[in-house]
């Protein structure tokens, strides 16, 4: 087992101190591993190094542009800093040197719908779904992006593929009561408000849509 393999090994046992202490070796040895200095990186983002982990990504892509993972993890804590746009480069770099994942499309999606630009998530939340259907999170979140885009029954139609998965997901309920409240249809959009407040009873999106919709319902009753 070569030292980067070992390293990894180590943190994947959480053996923190050991992995850095291989790493550094590794480093030490041959000053031009780009493959050290990705794994230090991930590293240190793991243990909340941010700043320093920024250095070594860094490095190793200045080492080897190639390496997708470094990019990857740079775009990680540029996310995590709410350093958006910078974020979509360097997922956009991780992609383009071939790191084909469901987790960096889904982040790259992230990126773009935390910058609201909801258009440019869709493609790339849709591509995490596909390549992860268990990832209810990129469902999730492309369907809030399609709703965004005001695509009302697709966004509706992924919040129900949500929930096959995950049956007790409140705000997946809270936005099929949004879609149906949309869609004029008050008597389903309180069902689903009420399942979101069964789940998690301090919703208070949730609170304040089944007020709406029974207010519309009485309205109606009243007529």
């Amino acid at each position: 087992m070569d030292r980067n393999a070992e390293a990894v090994k180590q943190m994947q046992d959480g053996n923190i101190e050991e992995a850095a202490k291989i790493l550094n070796d590794a480093i030490e040895e041959n000053p031009e591993d780009a493959v050290a200095f990705t794994n230090f990186g991930n590293l240190l983002a793991a243990v909340g190094e941010e700043d320093r982990a920024i250095v070594f990504y860094s490095k190793a892509v200045e080492l080897d542009s190639t390496m997708g993972t470094a990019h990857y993890g740079l775009g990680n804590i540029l996310y995590n800093q709410e350093e958006f746009k910078k974020a979509v480069d360097s997922y956009q770099e991780a992609v383009a040197q071939g790191l084909i994942q469901a987790d960096v499309y889904y982040m790259l999606g992230m990126s773009f719908y935390q910058i609201g630009d909801f258009m440019r998530s869709l493609p790339h939340l849709s591509r995490a779904a596909e390549l992860n259907p268990e990832d209810t999170d990129a469902r999730f979140h492309y369907g809030l992006a399609l709703a965004q885009a005001e695509e009302i029954e697709e966004a509706m139609k992924q919040f129900h593929a949500v929930l096959k998965l995950e049956p007790e997901h409140a705000d997946c309920y809270f936005n099929l009561g949004v879609g149906y409240a949309y869609k004029e249809d008050a008597e389903k959009a309180l069902v689903m408000f009420d399942k979101a407040l069964e789940i998690q009873p301090e919703h208070a999106l949730s609170a304040n849509g089944k007020k709406q919709m029974e207010k519309i319902l009485s309205g109606n009753i009243e007529e």
